[in-house]
């Protein structure tokens, strides 16, 4: 049977940026209609600090701290970066006030973007390229013949492994972008 990277890899990923989508239009939408939209506000804060809690698997990662189980602190690390993310989607809502707010909202979904193409879609992605390559070598099809057949899965692999030269300077645009956000909150709110 000839699996689909599209089908097997790629939707599944789409769909679970779906849900963040529809979790995120669905808690604004709970927020307005109950009249608590000041909830918000205070959802940055708290995305911001699930975020900020989340790099500790980047410095476990890089050895700058030492306690800590890798596997464990990765999947915190990707738990509480969507979790975060979320909510500070939710605070960003449908509300057009300023454009600092909003491109730190872009490089944080192009972030988040990137960082669920790599923990979701690479490892299997390689598997799937792998496997297909196995199979048409089975089947008794030439290099240039096995190749060709997985040419569009094989480009599409190829795409996705360039996702670590996307996440981290991303990450560092949505971080300055995000310092911004809450330097002129603080500044112009009145919240000093």
């Amino acid at each position: 049977m000839n699996q689909s990277l599209w089908r097997d890899h790629i939707l599944p990923f789409s769909l679970l940026l779906g849900v963040l989508a529809a979790a995120t239009f669905s808690g604004d939408y709970v927020l307005h209609r109950l009249n608590l939209v000041w909830v918000g506000r205070y959802l940055g804060f708290l995305g911001t600090l699930l975020i900020i809690s989340s790099f500790y698997y980047s410095l476990r990662k890089r050895k700058l701290v030492t306690s800590g189980n890798p596997v464990t602190l990765l999947k915190l690390h990707e738990f509480t970066a969507w979790l975060g993310s979320l909510m500070i989607l939710i605070h960003a809502g449908v509300h057009f006030n300023a454009i600092l707010p909003w491109l730190a909202v872009v490089a944080m979904s192009i972030n988040v973007v990137s960082g669920l193409v790599g923990r979701l879609l690479l490892k299997q992605a390689r598997e799937h390229v792998k496997g297909q390559r196995d199979q048409f070598q089975l089947r008794g099809l030439s290099k240039p013949e096995v190749e060709q057949a997985v040419f569009w899965d094989a480009v599409a692999l190829h795409l996705m492994t360039q996702w670590r030269k996307v996440h981290i300077p991303i990450f560092i645009v949505f971080a300055v972008l995000a310092l911004g956000h809450v330097i002129s909150v603080f500044l112009f709110w009145g919240w000093v």
